[in-house]
């Protein structure tokens, strides 16, 4: 997969997971052709990997951030607007813009713009225009996921079973 067919891929489904496996595409395999066991670092095509990881992180219809389960994840700009309309619906560090700087002495250092400081002003008036349930309707694997994922930590508070 070359970086602009990587770009693609995110602008397609709107929202990837870089490696890891949840309710969304997997950046890493989708590459790789199947599951990755362990890291996709050590996985043949992990070079394939990393620089349309690169190209998709540099670009800018597409924001980086941890939305799913603190695992790194990229929203095409299509989507930003329903994001940020349901935004109360997740913690704030979830919606967060980050990135990795090499530091002078080569190491990487985490960087983060908050939410919604990133935001630019037409996604906020799009947001605006949007009603909630065209929002829920766009970002709808990820609410169907985070509400199982809700009522499971609720029946364990409750003393119920869990899975």
């Amino acid at each position: 997969m070359s970086p602009s067919e990587a770009i693609a891929f995110v602008r397609r489904h709107g929202v990837v997971l870089q490696g890891a496996r949840g309710p969304v595409p997997s950046l890493a395999e989708a590459i790789a052709g199947g599951p990755i066991r362990g890291s996709w670092w050590g996985h043949g095509k992990g070079r394939v990997i990393f620089h349309a990881s690169q190209a998709i992180s540099e670009s800018p219809e597409v924001l980086v951030c941890k939305l799913i389960e603190d695992k790194v994840t990229y929203v095409h700009r299509r989507l930003w607007p329903a994001l940020v309309k349901l935004a109360p619906r997740f913690r704030k560090s979830q919606l967060a813009k980050v990135w990795d700087e090499h530091t002078k002495s080569g190491a990487h250092a985490s960087q983060r713009i908050a939410f919604p400081e990133w935001v630019p002003s037409e996604v906020l008036r799009e947001a605006e225009a949007l009603s909630t349930a065209e929002a829920e309707q766009l970002l709808s694997a990820l609410l169907t996921r985070q509400s199982v994922k809700k009522r499971r930590i609720r029946r364990r508070k409750a003393g119920g079973l869990s899975e």
